[in-house]
């Protein structure tokens, strides 16, 4: 996707969670460019708001951009593939599509209720292979297109009381590495994966929590706007994997060459800096239901009290990993 008067001509971005958190802010930054946009999420009345955000954006910029609103669940394939064809109809063509939706329910494995981990692994990982799937077929029937799934730094790495989140992005990763490698043998298709670290956005505070406590970012915390930017850079020039997040390849790295490390360190940094103060009682969040009340760019814990842990904790995996490698070497 060139700049905002090619995007235009190339078709329309399908955003697949615009309603909050990274999904909202590149629809945000697309809309800065005049690429024209289908917004979908289980909230119309939000994507509604979203929608209006994005035309005074565009305005701004000097473009009368054309937006659409669908309401769709990624848990619903037949909804995934109406959101595709009204896009193509609406628009003329779908230029790319990119997935962000994501839930999270916080808890020890056992502490879940098998029903919230199945959710969870429905929405994330199913959800997210509906996409993929009715977004393969459009693309193959236009003779092109650019797909991007929005995974995690925690697809690659494993923290304790999410287990619902980790199982369910590393499946995204690895269907879409193998969907990456298919994609090859078809014409004009390209297919990306973006993996964000911490983000500051509402999916902490909407989140599902069994274990008393909910979550927040560890540090170190991007913005949204962050990825957004990776989002739309790698539209206009398509890469198989982008990582978002200063901290993403040491813990990448502490995870597979300091397995035993790692695992005694990750208990009390998740309690330090990945758990919410207080205790909440047992709640869906949004699992299963949108709270439209809580969607939003970003979530209310900012970065400031974030910097000295992030500095301390990357720091001291750094030095291990570094200590790890000389002794390899």
């Amino acid at each position: 996707m060139s700049r905002a008067h090619g995007a235009r001509a190339n078709g329309a971005v399908v955003i697949v969670g615009a309603s909050s958190g990274i999904g909202r802010a590149t629809a945000h930054e697309l809309a800065a460019r005049g690429a024209d946009l289908a917004l979908a999420s289980r909230s119309v009345t939000t994507l509604e708001v979203v929608a209006q955000e994005c035309r005074s954006i565009a305005a701004r910029s000097g473009f009368d951009l054309h937006v659409s609103v669908v309401r769709a669940d990624v848990t619903d394939r037949s909804s995934i593939e109406a959101l595709l064809e009204h896009a193509a109809g609406e628009h003329g063509r779908v230029a790319a599509i990119v997935n962000t939706v994501a839930v999270v329910a916080y808890g020890r494995f056992d502490e879940v209720p098998a029903e919230a981990f199945d959710r969870v692994v429905d929405v994330d990982f199913l959800g997210t292979a509906n996409v993929v799937r009715a977004g393969l077929a459009l693309f193959q029937e236009q003779r092109g297109g650019h797909l991007v799934v929005v995974g995690s730094l925690l697809g690659r790495i494993a923290t304790p009381w999410m287990s619902t989140y980790v199982a369910s992005k590393w499946a995204v990763h690895g269907l879409v590495r193998t969907v990456q490698i298919e994609a090859r043998g078809m014409r004009g298709v390209d297919v990306s994966l973006v993996t964000p670290g911490a983000v500051d956005t509402p999916v902490y505070s909407q989140a599902g929590a069994y274990g008393g406590r909910t979550g927040r970012p560890p540090p170190p915390v991007s913005r949204p706007e962050a990825v957004a930017r990776a989002i739309v850079r790698t539209l206009d020039r398509p890469r198989r994997t982008v990582s978002i997040g200063a901290a993403n390849p040491l813990a990448t790295a502490g995870f597979r060459l300091l397995p035993g490390v790692y695992d005694r360190i990750v208990r009390p940094a998740m309690h330090l800096g990945g758990l919410a103060r207080g205790h909440v009682p047992p709640r869906p969040g949004n699992l299963w239901d949108p709270t439209p009340a809580g969607e939003a760019v970003h979530g209310s814990w900012g970065r400031h009290w974030l910097r000295p842990l992030g500095v301390i904790g990357v720091g001291a995996l750094g030095l291990l990993v570094r200590r790890r490698l000389g002794r390899a070497s």
